[in-house]
């Protein structure tokens, strides 16, 4: 008998947990930068240095941090559950955690690609220097989707969207577009529940809402789930 499909979006909270910081930790600031000064394209064209040394940065501390409650528990579903997560991190914690099904919508901190060519696609586990190049000669940039910029993930999240059984909203407050948009591709009838420290406002009033830390929330979902398996 097939597992039923579970499907999970999530975001920033989450991670947040395991120490790595967001730009809205601070009144739109990520580690004492703005925004537009690195991750933008903009940003990259005036000073790529600073954009290099911020993500290089943001690699080191992702290689430091560790897979929460809330990245095992979700890991664990897959006992029971056919477990698809789109996350709008650019971490690997989901996948250390144990999650065999991760589509990233905005990058992976982990990988590099030519600045010209998006296809040109590297791993990447320490720093991304000025002058490493790509195969097309090109100067190699964080494989990150940075604001400005369109999301060719979202695409191949859309179908996944569409064809859950089950949908869990965590860590995320539904304020980065496109991503946001995902929900409104949830088929009507299919039960939502959304676990973040603040309930995101949606369009839908059928949501089963759990208004707590994922790693406090997740063993309750855990047990609503009980339903689903019994």
């Amino acid at each position: 008998m097939a597992k039923p499909k579970l499907v999970v979006l999530s975001g920033a909270g989450i991670s947040a947990e395991s120490g790595l910081k967001t730009f809205r930790d601070s009144d739109g600031l990520w580690e004492n930068h703005r925004i537009e000064d690195v991750a933008t394209p903009r940003a990259w064209r005036q000073n790529p240095q600073l954009v290099l040394d911020f993500y290089n940065m943001r690699r080191a501390a992702v290689k430091a941090a560790v897979p929460n409650v809330g990245h095992l528990g979700l890991a664990a579903l897959e006992s029971h559950f056919d477990v698809h997560i789109v996350t709008q991190n650019i971490d690997d914690l989901h996948e250390r955690a144990g999650s065999t099904k991760v589509l990233h919508l905005h990058g992976e901190i982990f990988k590099m690609r030519s600045e010209n060519n998006p296809s040109l696609i590297y791993p990447i586990h320490s720093d991304i220097r000025m002058g490493d190049k790509a195969e097309d000669g090109a100067q190699l940039r964080p494989h990150i989707v940075w604001f400005e910029e369109p999301v060719p993930m979202i695409e191949h999240a859309i179908p996944i969207m569409q064809s859950a059984s089950i949908f869990v909203l965590i860590g995320t407050s539904l304020a980065v577009y496109p991503a946001a948009g995902l929900i409104d591709y949830v088929p009507p009838k299919v039960e939502k529940y959304v676990l973040d420290t603040k309930i995101p406002p949606t369009s839908y009033y059928s949501i089963i809402p759990i208004e707590m830390p994922a790693t406090q929330g997740i063993e309750i979902l855990t047990n609503l789930l009980q339903a689903y398996i019994s």
